[in-house]
């Protein structure tokens, strides 16, 4: 799961920042105004992506702006984006302009839709926590500046925290109460990271400073906390569901497309079946061998179980977890590189760190966070989530078990390796400058995490880990997390599909241990058309793959066919055919 900023916040924008068409507009003016004047309304990403002035502004000093005018301005910048590509149709653009012009427009009325529909920022603490915990880690881990000016600019935001999260209390009205719990759990992570982490790394010259504000600083957040329970937590007379009417236009805008929701769920229920037919033919060898003179059992869900459960046995303690992912990395490096999957990119910027505290409550196991795409030679971090030491033994057994030695592999792969990494890296490197800037900033959700699913396939059916039937039988368990993903997506928002249900289609239909249902129940909850992205994605890459392959019969190269498509940038995926095979 690759991690992605956007807000509905906004501080004004600078005269000529998307206020008037030019005279000769085209839509590579228009897509990197965009960007830069979306990222000028949102600081705290903007320092992710590299963006460090905006009209003399020092954004990495500021927060985002969610006060009435602060919304005011973002919307105004919307319509006025929305007006300025209804003058550039797509009619007469070239397939790399109508990709950059989709992309773009995307975007507009997924923010149209968030500030005036959905209206997150009125009902969705977590918002607010996550914004101001990613507005001070940013700083202290991406050293995009000497580190005396990034804890100069740490402090500058602290200062601005007070105003962040009563402008927060002035906004949210009512919050469903599973919001507004995590919302409670993720602040005592920045008040952490605050108080603790990054205290402890403050340059000697800067403390007196840093103190200051963040006495203030903690003084808010905890003010904030007492709100969430003891007022917000009482005004919880809304849904998280999305409801089918809203599901299905942001089902649209997040996925390009006009297939209705209920297409991809029924086809999604569908091959189920299928995934477990499959399962069960590779299961039935490894009970004979693990299990001699045992008659298998009949029913095919227990005969997987069976082989599953003996599986997840090999796995790492809590203390080698992220060192066995740093070594999962180096080895499957190595065997792209063997095998000549994809030639990967030249830049070695990885790193494997702990998830932050205050992303943990949708980062239940780990994600990506790529490098700024305006400055790429900067870090891109492969998160993990490190395991409680205070856990009770059978919620850390669990969680183990499901991250077992060979689900952690798929996990590294996936994320980093060569998933989200990799693919990121080459749209760092798009060009022209707009096309990069667009492509990387606000690039396509089923490109993105369908390429991270395709790829794992890839290594495996290339000979990853020597054919281990293990591997190929959690890859499986994979597809059914994959499918269940989307099951569990549309008919939690649009079908009143019960906690209940949603557990037992994790658990006993795709064989999920308990403490991973757990938490992709209240990822689900605190999302929405997200975790489709990895079925739909992944069943267009193995498509694309297919149509390019028979079209360029022998001549087809698999190392070029990635490369060729990872060098588009993730552009939604019926405009990738497109570019790969103009007509």
């Amino acid at each position: 799961m690759w991690k992605r900023w956007w807000t509905g916040a906004a501080v004004a924008l600078l005269a000529g920042c998307g206020d008037r068409t030019p005279p000769a507009d085209t839509v590579a003016k228009a897509s990197e105004e965009f960007v830069y004047g979306a990222l000028a309304q949102s600081p705290v990403s903007a320092t992710s992506a590299g963006y460090h002035q905006h009209g003399g502004q020092p954004l990495d000093e500021l927060l985002d702006d969610y006060s009435p005018a602060g919304i005011e301005a973002s919307r105004a910048f919307l319509l006025r984006f929305r007006d300025r590509l209804a003058r550039l149709p797509a009619a007469g653009l070239s397939p790399q302009e109508r990709a950059d012009r989709e992309i773009v427009a995307n975007q507009v009325a997924l923010g149209l839709l968030e500030l005036d529909v959905l209206q997150t920022w009125r009902h969705n603490p977590t918002l607010y926590v996550e914004l101001a915990g990613n507005a001070l880690f940013t700083p202290l881990t991406l050293e995009y500046a000497p580190e005396a000016d990034r804890f100069r600019h740490i402090i500058e935001r602290l200062k601005r925290l007070p105003r962040l999260l009563e402008q927060a209390r002035a906004n949210l009205q009512t919050s469903p109460a599973i919001w507004t719990q995590v919302a409670m759990e993720e602040n005592q992570g920045n008040l952490a990271l605050i108080g603790r982490e990054i205290r402890g790394q403050v340059p000697p010259g800067l403390r007196a400073d840093y103190d200051a504000a963040a006495s203030a600083a903690l003084e808010a957040a905890r003010a904030f906390e007492t709100f969430l329970k003891t007022d917000l937590a009482g005004r919880n007379d809304i849904s998280w569901r999305l409801g089918e009417e809203n599901y299905r236009r942001k089902f649209a805008l997040v996925f390009a497309t006009d297939r209705p929701p209920a297409v991809v769920l029924a086809e999604a229920e569908q091959d189920l079946a299928a995934v477990h037919a499959r399962m069960a033919e590779l299961s039935a060898p490894l009970y004979r061998q693990w299990f001699p003179g045992r008659q298998a059992p009949a029913d095919r869900k227990q005969l997987i179980r069976a082989v599953l459960d003996r599986i997840a046995e090999r796995h790492a303690t809590p203390e080698r977890y992220k060192a066995d992912a740093e070594r999962d990395l180096a080895e499957a490096r190595e065997f792209i590189r063997a095998k000549n999957i994809l030639p990967l990119p030249p830049r070695d910027n990885l790193k494997v760190i702990d998830t932050p505290a205050f992303m943990r409550g949708i980062y239940a196991v780990g994600g990506f966070n790529p490098a700024p795409a305006l400055e790429p030679q900067l870090g891109a971090f492969y998160w993990l989530t490190p395991i409680p030491p205070d856990w009770p033994r059978a919620r850390i057994d669990s969680k183990l078990r499901e991250y077992n030695y060979y689900k952690l592999k798929l996990l590294t792969i996936h994320e980093a390796m060569p998933g989200h990494y990799v693919q990121f890296e080459y749209a760092n490197d798009v060009q022209p400058f707009s096309r990069r800037l667009v492509r990387s900033v606000y690039g396509d959700g089923p490109y993105i995490e369908g390429w991270a699913q395709y790829i794992t396939e890839v290594l495996l059916d290339e000979g990853y880990l020597g054919n281990a039937p293990e591997l190929r039988l959690t890859f499986l368990k994979e597809e059914l997390r994959v499918l269940a993903n989307a099951i569990l997506d549309i008919r939690l928002h649009t079908r009143e599909m019960s906690d209940e249900q949603a557990l037992r289609l994790m658990m006993e239909e795709t064989f999920q241990e308990r403490e991973e249902a757990v938490a992709k129940l209240q990822r689900a909850k605190l999302s929405s058309c997200q975790l489709p992205t990895y079925l739909v994605g992944w069943r267009a890459w193995r498509a694309l793959r297919e149509r390019y392959q028979r079209a360029q019969g022998p001549k087809f190269q698999l190392a070029e066919f990635h490369r060729q498509a990872l060098s588009q940038g993730a552009v939604p995926m019926a405009l990738l055919e497109t570019l790969l095979m103009p007509r």
